[in-house]
């Protein structure tokens, strides 16, 4: 019980230096280019495909793809841009976000400290505001990666626990449930890319036969459900925007959520097509670049599938909240007063009839 509850208090720590860390890259990044990227995704919308690259150029660049989502949600909102526009910014933002699990994947154990050293310094001694903010970047760019350092250390001892390797082995047994694990930790901590460290820094600890805790294809599973999760960001950015801007948000979960039916049918060849990509190696030392690699064959292969059918999506999510929802017919009806009533009209009334008849 101990032993867990320190690797639970070092887990949380790192996740919390890898948070802050990521909060402050993005945030000055943001206020770096943040003006220079809205121009660029108001410009570049004419063309679905250009659409996309511009969502991913800016979530690339931004470091965040709910920037960019709660940037488009503006745009619709403020009739900038239209639905079908809005769509493709998304699909490209989903794209761009798998930029920092590719840097995640790489290796700066040895670099971490002289890079949070070298950003507090560069921060520090700015006399511009534009190099300040270059310099809370570099400096936030550190201490992600020695949050990821500190998840990984405490990591290590789950190999040998015996109660950990069984839970681990019933999820990524079921990739359902390695789903709604995924889509759970996302929701709970509002940031794929930590959970993505996350499950790259666990996938990364050796087991018993000297492969990987989970494998690639217990990974893959809770991989999607990261992906699930962070629609939640959207849907509470459109709390209060226009109709337009919820559809926007909710192209987001359509997206997504269509991804996760269609790849939890194909997790063992899907695993499989990743694992013959670039690099080869030992499980253990090429996995964090497999799940980086799954991230973003499995945003760009969705982007390819529904870049063609914007209008089929933008339909979907317009029948889902319609503009003007129908009151049920029964109590259409109930409102109706019996002398508007059809039935009232065509039957003819006891004194109705004897009129008739006298006449």
């Amino acid at each position: 019980m101990h032993e867990f509850l320190q690797i639970g208090m070092g887990l949380l720590g790192g996740l919390a230096v890898f948070l802050y860390g990521m909060n402050l890259m993005s945030g000055s990044l943001q206020e770096a280019a943040g003006d220079r990227m809205r121009s660029i995704l108001a410009a570049m919308t004419k063309n679905p495909l250009v659409g996309v690259l511009a969502g991913a150029v800016a979530t690339a660049v931004l470091q965040s793809s709910s920037a960019t989502t709660v940037m488009t949600i503006g745009f619709v909102s403020a009739r900038l841009m239209s639905l079908r526009q809005a769509i493709p910014i998304i699909m490209g933002a989903n794209i761009g976000t798998t930029i920092t699990a590719q840097l995640l994947a790489f290796k700066l154990s040895d670099y971490v400290l002289a890079i949070v050293f070298a950003g507090f310094i560069f921060m520090s001694l700015a006399k511009t505001e534009r190099r300040k903010l270059a310099g809370k970047a570099l400096f936030g760019f550190g201490l992600l990666f020695l949050g990821i350092d500190t998840m990984g250390g405490v990591m290590k001892p789950l190999a040998d626990n015996a109660l950990f390797t069984d839970a681990i082995a019933q999820v990524t047994g079921v990739p359902v449930l390695g789903i709604l694990v995924g889509t759970l930790m996302t929701v709970v901590v509002q940031s794929s890319s930590a959970t993505i460290a996350v499950l790259q820094n666990l996938a990364s600890v050796p087991g018993a036969d000297g492969g990987s805790l989970i494998g690639l294809e217990g990974a893959v599973p809770v991989l999607l459900g990261d992906n699930l999760g962070t629609t939640v960001t959207a849907l509470l950015a459109a709390i209060g925007q226009s109709r337009d801007a919820k559809r926007v948000a909710l192209s987001h979960c359509v997206f997504n959520l269509s991804g996760c039916l269609l790849f939890v049918w194909l997790v063992g060849p899907f695993a499989a097509v990743v694992a013959a990509i670039p690099p080869a190696g030992p499980e253990v030392q090429v996995i964090a670049r497999q799940i980086a690699n799954a991230h973003t064959l499995f945003n760009v292969a969705m982007t390819a599938l529904w870049l063609p059918c914007v209008p089929v999506m933008a339909k979907i999510v317009m029948a889902l909240l319609p503009d003007h929802p129908r009151r049920p017919r029964r109590l259409r009806r109930t409102h109706l007063a019996p002398e508007e009533s059809p039935a009232a009209a065509a039957v003819p009334t006891a004194a109705t009839a004897s009129d008739s008849a006298a006449a």
